[in-house]
């Protein structure tokens, strides 16, 4: 009955929240995007149109045949936004959060492809960008909005256009260029909630006609939205510093150079679990808060972030320009994760990751004619890999676990389009990939509290077995996925399209494997690659004198041999008691999602625009086959809500002295979803020994989050006043969770805890710019 309770209410308040909007809406304009809104009402393509280059050339977002979402960054600076997680809410279809036990570790999943564990032997589902360069890991990839022109969103497979293929799709990170005619500068202040304290600072000035140098730097403070009850030290704090220096040479109008370097460091406290249920004993029980923790392993956690990029243009001719990107990016990170989320070391896990990447990529943009497109040649040679030691006091074991993986990736891709006439195009596409992996997997039992192949100073623990001793696994993956689609404007303010695009993740190594538990060698054969076959059909249009601006987009993807990973328990030592954990990795057989996805923008007067986003999924493992038979009933997808939608408005008010009002709001809706591939709705009385009274379910329910914000920009645009509320009804929800409950399973207490996104919060700001 309590499901039938939360199904009944989620589709209660998203009706009425739908209702809201089409009060006030003709029906044609039910939802709306922020980058639509940048369209000007007279239809004129002035400079607020909001210009993309998804495919590697300039254009009205209202004029790209994909489905893709632009936010500018003053769009972002009016909702307040905090990091790019934040475009979660702009993007339908789109799940984009931190991961569990982390600060800066990034989850993204758009129409349900995505990856879930970020640890160093997965490769991410949806390939993040700055400026072009590929984040090829998610530690670190939650990036603070600063200095950004603009965000993009490309949902389905990329990889005929530029980078490394990504399966799911595509976040592009545009900061701002390089001002080579006059100084800009900008400085702003952020003072709110829970002792915030941001100072940004950004600029550009021009050494001669043809360089300029640049940078950006960003110190974000913040105290914890909760607080550690056994140590005493801020849970959910913010102590982050990120900087950018660029640089650009235009040596001449058909050449040139930009350098750029950027480095964060995150020493924001460790974030452990809201543990869920008492101590086994019931001594220690649940906190109130949900923010709070009661974690023994300690609080310390540093990410460190870097790299480096050169990218060249030469303009041949006006029928071809080169392009060459170069990068270099590495990471770091040392962080304590608390399992248990209770002071005793019943399950804690001190862990440590690192990180590099080079990547080469040359391009050659051509336009000849009506025939117009890229092509290009990517190289990635990266490499990962960490350790980590699984403290089980209760049982007096340590697991260790260690790894190390290469990865090197060669592709050649090419995109063309033919201008049949004024109103059709046609557009061809493909990539060849390989991909080949190299993996180390190291995993040992130690009787005592710590390992010495972790913490080598550590005397007191004895070395019982090595479980997995894998060196030098190898496999290689190799792939052509196409790309084809035709777009038709009956009218010039009205794109119709349809597109066929197949994705490709490559294969690799499960970094948890257990040999001594797998006599098939199966983990040593590795899991295979996942691949994509998406359809795709779409409506871009302008209408009502070009005050609307719309995008709508149907689409379907059969999606095979999808990489699960499940994580469960395990009987090292044969006495009946799970003493430890293994994690099995495994290609699903078929799963097929489908959905809808709606954006617009209604200019409702000249004053007041009204905004809004949503999107529908239907996402479902049709096949998995384990001994002959289908038991794909016994698993979900995940992070991957069924519904979510925004509508927002923002009004502007001219003041007489010039300078100008702006009131910004919006409600966002998602639906419930499952964490994990195996639905998690709690588990009853008798099911658990330890805990006989069952527990509450861990996947997040549904949830609606209010915002609003005001500005006031004085009329020479110098200076910016703003105070921004966010999450006004102060809703709890859940975002991430950690679930390892079975019967005597890995000691006394084992781990059922979830993490929250933010509470309410409210932030005043204060900008200047020149």
């Amino acid at each position: 009955m309590n499901g039938l309770k939360r199904t009944t209410l989620k589709k209660t308040r998203l009706a009425l929240m739908l209702a809201a909007g089409v009060s006030m809406l003709p029906i044609s304009a039910v939802v709306m995007t922020p980058a639509a809104a940048q369209e000007s009402a007279d239809g004129e393509q002035g400079d607020d149109v909001i210009v993309v280059s998804a495919r590697r050339r300039e254009e009205s977002l209202q004029d790209v045949p994909l489905a893709v979402t632009a936010v500018s960054g003053e769009d972002l600076d009016d909702i307040g936004a905090v990091d790019i997680t934040d475009v979660q809410r702009l993007t339908p279809n789109a799940t984009i959060e931190v991961a569990r036990g982390s600060n800066s570790t990034l989850v993204a999943f758009i129409r349900g492809v995505g990856q879930q564990d970020p640890l160093w032997g997965f490769e991410p589902g949806v390939g993040v960008y700055v400026d072009d360069i590929y984040i090829a890991r998610p530690q670190g990839a939650v990036l603070d909005i600063f200095d950004v022109e603009r965000i993009e969103v490309l949902r389905g497979p990329q990889g005929t256009l530029y980078g490394r293929n990504t399966i799911g799709g595509a976040i592009k990170y545009v900061t701002r260029d390089l001002n080579l005619e006059e100084p800009e500068f900008r400085a702003r202040v952020n003072v709110g909630s829970y002792g915030q304290f941001d100072q940004i600072l950004s600029g550009s000035v021009p050494l001669s006609d043809t360089f300029a140098v640049g940078g950006a730097i960003a110190n974000y403070k913040r105290d914890g939205f909760g607080q550690n009850l056994n140590t005493g030290a801020d849970h959910y704090n913010k102590d982050l510093i990120s900087g950018r220096l660029n640089a650009l040479w235009r040596p001449s109008d058909s050449f040139q150079l930009e350098f750029s370097y950027d480095s964060t460091q995150d020493d924001s406290n460790a974030k452990h679990g809201h543990r869920l249920l008492p101590s086994a004993t019931g001594t220690i029980p649940v906190t109130d808060d949900e923010y709070d923790t009661r974690a023994g392993i300690g609080d310390d956690n540093k990410v460190e972030t870097e790299g480096y990029s050169l990218t060249a243009e030469w303009t041949v001719s006006d029928a071809l320009t080169l392009k060459y990107i170069g990068a270099h990016r590495e990471s770091s990170t040392v962080t304590p994760i608390d399992f248990d989320a209770l002071p005793q070391a019943d399950f804690d896990v001190p862990a440590f990751y690192d990180d590099s990447s080079d990547s080469h990529e040359l391009q050659a943009l051509f336009q000849t004619g009506p025939f117009s497109g890229v092509a290009g040649i990517y190289y990635l040679d990266g490499e990962a890999s960490g350790a980590f030691d699984v403290i089980l006091s209760a049982l007096g074991l340590t697991i260790y676990q260690g790894g190390y993986q290469v990865k090197e990736n060669l592709s050649a891709y090419a995109d063309v389009t033919w201008a049949i006439n004024e109103q059709w195009d046609l557009s061809v596409g493909g990539r060849l990939t390989q991909d080949d992996t190299t993996a180390d997997v190291l995993r040992e039992a130690w009787l005592g509290l710590g390992s010495g192949s972790f913490d080598p100073s550590n005397a007191t623990s004895v070395f019982l077995a090595t479980q997995t001793g894998y060196e030098g696994l190898t496999r290689s993956d190799e792939e052509f996925t196409p790309r084809v689609s035709v777009s038709y404007r009956p009218v010039d303010d009205l794109t119709l399209y349809a597109s066929y695009a197949e994705g490709f993740k490559a294969g690799g190594f499960d970094p948890r494997a257990r040999e001594d538990l797998d006599p098939l060698g199966l983990s040593e054969e590795g899991f295979g690659p996942e691949t994509v076959e998406s359809f795709e059909f779409g409506a871009k249009g302008r209408t009502m004198d070009n005050r609307l601006t719309y995008a709508a987009t149907i689409f379907m993807a059969d999606y095979t041999d999808q990489q699960i990973t499940v994580q469960q328990g395990a009987d090292s030592d044969n006495d009946g008691t799970n003493d430890t954990f293994v994690s099995s990795v495994f290609n699903a057989g078929a799963s097929t999602y489908k959905g809808l996805e709606l954006e617009g923008s209604l200019a409702a007067t000249d004053r007041l625009t009204l905004t809004g986003v949503l999107g529908y999924i239907d996402a479902e493992i049709d096949e998995i086959l384990s001994g002959g038979v289908n038991i794909a009933d016994q698993f979900v997808t995940q992070n991957t809500p069924e519904l979510s939608a925004r509508l927002g408005f923002n009004y502007l008010y001219p003041l007489a002295n010039g300078s100008e009002l702006g009131f910004n709001g919006a409600a966002s809706y998602r639906d419930d979803y499952y964490l994990f591939n195996v639905e998690n709705d709690g588990f009853g009385a008798g099911e658990n020994a330890i805990f006989p009274n069952g527990g509450p379910a861990l996947d997040p329910e549904a949830y609606t989050l209010f915002d609003l914000s005001a500005t006031w920009t004085s009329a020479d645009d110098r200076w910016r006043l703003g105070i921004y509320g966010r999450n006004l009804t102060d809703e709890r929800y859940r975002v991430a969770a950690y679930n390892f409950v079975t019967p005597s399973q890995l000691g006394a207490d084992s781990a059922y805890s979830t993490f929250y996104g933010a509470p309410r919060t409210v932030t005043g700001s204060i900008e200047f710019r020149y």
